[in-house]
């Protein structure tokens, strides 16, 4: 049988999954039924958003605040043109619960080809804090690390040339 402190742990970590995949579905393109709302929702009003590591410090710096963040997301999305398609999938996933509070790790890879016809696979290191309140996960301070990245379309090139 199950302490009652086990199951609400156990559904503590679905919640922070659940806000982490909804979140990456939200900014893969096309998404499933976008919402600027419901993206700021995922959110605390408080949150931080930051690119670490050199480059990602540079790219993306320290966002904070909800109308920040999805402000600087948005500007990746739809209507703007930035992608034709992208897509996210999360790994090796990790997440400790602690009373309201918990934090995840993954690797991510994002699958993008561009307006200009470009593509890329990219793998990044995301962290997230999350706030837990009766049962929702809220996204605290997320961080994401470029890891590794590799252009698609010189290999699409080449297979199509042999």
């Amino acid at each position: 049988m199950h302490s009652a402190a086990a199951v609400e742990r156990i559904e503590s970590r679905e919640a922070v999954h659940r806000v982490m995949c909804r979140y990456m579905e939200l900014c893969d393109v096309p998404s499933v039924q976008f919402s600027v709302e419901e993206l700021a929702s995922l959110f605390t009003s408080d949150a931080v958003w930051e690119g670490i590591g050199a480059e990602y410090a540079r790219k993306f710096g320290r966002r904070r605040g909800r109308p920040e963040i999805v402000g600087m997301l948005a500007a990746y999305l739809p209507p703007n043109s930035h992608f034709r398609a992208n897509v996210h999938v999360l790994g090796s996933e990790q997440i400790e619960v602690d009373g309201p509070a918990a934090q995840g790790r993954w690797i991510m890879q994002q699958l993008s080809r561009y307006e200009d016809g470009s593509a890329e696979l990219l793998v990044a290191r995301i962290t997230a804090d999350c706030e837990l309140v009766d049962g929702t996960a809220r996204i605290k301070h997320f961080t994401t690390e470029k890891l590794f990245v590799t252009r698609l379309d010189e290999a699409t090139r080449l297979l199509e040339s042999n």
